[in-house]
């Protein structure tokens, strides 16, 4: 069993399912106690390596206060480079006893405790840094955004390509008409998570506490092969493909076109399973017109499927077929077709003469140095929790619609599923004793 959730994790609980309707909302406001341009900012750090850890590196410059990690060894291994720095199993544990000597929380878990650890530390006045997606379910996602923007403090989510110059220059073209209006955008990805099966025949190894790496989810015996990264194959931990890459490729049409939440959803892939994330899923969205954009359709494709449109596009520099991954806007004008890095219009002999809009977008700081320098300034982070939280709950409505079995319609402002009551299951899940969002 888990033990009782920490006096501060408890506090002011917040129901995420209040009709706080969300607005193009931004942290722009210094902390109360923001720390001068040449002091650092004390961080700690909820997971250690892989993800966590490239994060934590990426935030070297500032000083790392302690950290916290289920797994003894990934622990040890990133005390080898943050010497000085506390080290504890329970995140819990770490922020209460911590609590009056950080500025900022860095989650780097799996999916599944993104939110329990984003939420406590948002609640006790901690700026947020979380990997994507956001969190595991679309109320966990409205409940860290609605708590930031109460708070009023600095966040940032882990989809570190929205700071590539890229996607800014995408952006500016979209937004600049260079296509004409886009009513229809096709995002695939080419990541598989799928496979899935418990064992229970197996033990933890002495450096796991698998009761604390089981956090909010079921408790069951130790599975093998679930930690330290398979764990995105189960719906448990995980939402697959389309959780995992959909904050990234989506970002973009999000970005360009000003989503939200889209208006219904409708989802197809390999038959359900109870445990494991789908071969591969197909997606559509239908968002409605946003000011000067019109409605808009948005198609997912994941696991290796891809849009045939594809198929009949043709460049001297580039061969679309080939793309594993990748986002399609298709205009009124023309088409455009981008990658991380990269990106095309078509067809190509219309846009020979082609100039690219004067830039607008700002080059970025750097994804990890936006956050921090806006807890010092209140300068904007343009992935902040209002902006990728309505992104995630996005991509995790997508997951909805699959697991459901039907097409959902969405009232985003509302939380709800007007069509389907028996879908509005999967939008939260029951979290086990000893934790609460």
């Amino acid at each position: 069993m888990a033990r009782v959730t920490r006096r501060r994790f408890l506090s002011a609980s917040a129901a995420a399912s209040s009709a706080l309707a969300l607005g193009a909302w931004v942290n722009v406001a210094p902390a109360q106690e923001s720390k001068s341009p040449n002091e650092k900012l004390n961080l700690a750090g909820v997971g250690t390596t892989g993800r966590a850890g490239a994060n934590l590196n990426e935030l070297a410059y500032e000083n790392l206060v302690c950290m916290a990690d289920v797994d003894s060894d990934k622990l040890d291994q990133a005390a080898v480079k943050f010497s000085e720095t506390r080290k504890y199993r329970d995140f819990r544990d770490m922020l209460e006893k911590e609590g009056d000597k950080i500025d900022a929380v860095v989650v780097g878990t799996p999916d599944h405790t993104h939110a329990p650890a984003a939420a406590m530390a948002l609640r006790m006045g901690k700026h947020v840094y979380c990997e994507k997606p956001l969190t595991h379910t679309v109320v966990e996602a409205r409940t860290l955004s609605t708590l930031a923007k109460e708070k009023k403090l600095v966040t940032q989510m882990g989809n570190q390509i929205h700071a590539g110059d890229n996607y800014r220059r995408v952006v500016e073209a979209i937004q600049g008409g260079s296509i004409g209006e886009v009513d229809e955008v096709h995002v695939w990805a080419g990541a598989i998570y799928t496979g899935a099966t418990f064992t229970t025949n197996t033990t933890a190894p002495k450096n796991l506490d698998w009761n604390l790496w089981l956090g909010p989810a079921a408790e069951r015996p130790y599975s093998e092969g679930v930690h330290p990264f398979t764990w995105r194959k189960y719906w448990d931990y995980g939402t697959g493909s389309l959780g995992d890459f959909g904050c990234h490729y989506m970002d973009l049409p999000h970005w360009a076109l000003e989503l939200r939440g889209p208006s219904s959803v409708e989802a197809s892939g390999t038959p359900y399973d109870p445990v494991s994330c789908p071969g591969y899923c197909l997606a559509k969205y239908e968002y409605p017109a946003r000011g000067k954009f019109p409605a808009c359709k948005l198609f997912w494709y994941d696991s290796g499927k891809q849009p045939e449109l594809l198929t009949t596009l043709k460049h001297s520099r580039v061969k679309p077929e080939t793309w594993k991954s990748g986002v399609l806007f298709v205009g009124s004008k023309g088409m455009l077709l981008s990658s991380y890095g990269d990106h095309f219009l078509f067809p190509e002999e219309k846009f020979t003469a082609y100039k690219a809009p004067p830039q607008t977008i700002a080059k970025s700081l750097g994804h990890h140095r936006e956050w921090t320098t806006a807890i010092r300034t209140g300068s904007p982070t343009l992935s902040n929790f209002d902006y990728a939280g309505a992104l995630t709950e996005a991509v995790l409505l997508g997951t909805v619609a699959y697991r459901h079995g039907s097409k959902i319609e969405w009232d985003s402002e509302n939380l709800k599923i007007t069509n389907a009551p028996a879908a509005q299951k999967w939008l939260h899940k029951e979290y086990r004793k000893g934790w609460t969002l």
